[in-house]
């Protein structure tokens, strides 16, 4: 019997096509280049900042979602030490075995905190400005200079005339799990909500 040959119709979806796939951002709207990450040293922390498209990650109803998907993040590989929501955009210290555990593990905390928020705010399309971008550390006065940034950085971008009440530390920080402070701070109790974070376990 003859077999027949097939023949594959140009005009139909499926296959590489020009212009599929994520659209980059114009050059003046990029925050972090494009180019290959640097080298991951597993007892280094990083300090990474995520910028979103939504302006809204600290409202009470959007940040318990946004604080769920950190949560959920935290893994034996990718470990979340501290974090700050701002309107717009988050900071996090986290520890990593590996360069891979790092990428695999913070595309998964982007693309789940993204798809949550979506559902939730009832939108569609980028939720992410930009590339997630990454500090590592190498010495104990750079990780402390980073735990400052992180866990007073509502001090940096709140406004003088907010209604927000000046508390001495964030509440939509980790501050409330961090026992390095020189001096006792009054926080919110700490069995009110389970931690977002994971006890560090690098040297730094």
């Amino acid at each position: 019997m003859q077999q027949l040959g097939l023949t594959f119709c140009k005009d139909r979806r499926g296959g590489p096509r020009i212009g599929a796939g994520r659209k980059r951002l114009p050059a003046q709207l990029r925050h972090t280049p494009h180019r290959s990450r640097a080298k991951h040293q597993a007892a280094n922390p990083v300090h990474v900042t995520l910028r979103s498209s939504v302006r809204s990650l600290r409202r009470q109803f959007v940040v318990r979602t946004v604080l769920g998907a950190v949560r959920d993040s935290n893994s034996e590989r990718l470990r979340i030490a501290h974090y700050s929501v701002q309107e717009n955009h988050l900071h996090l210290i986290v520890e990593a075995d590996s360069k891979a555990a790092l990428s695999t593990g913070m595309r998964g905390l982007m693309v789940r905190l993204a798809k949550r928020v979506n559902k939730l705010l009832f939108r569609r399309g980028r939720f992410w400005a930009d590339r997630w971008h990454g500090n590592a550390p190498t010495a104990p006065r750079q990780v402390r200079n980073a735990l400052v940034y992180v866990l007073q950085n509502r001090k940096k971008h709140a406004h003088p005339a907010s209604r927000e009440p000046r508390a001495s530390v964030d509440p939509l920080s980790s501050a409330k799990w961090f026992d390095g402070f020189a001096d006792p701070i009054p926080i919110a109790p700490r069995h009110l909500e389970p931690p977002a974070v994971i006890s560090p376990k690098t040297w730094l």
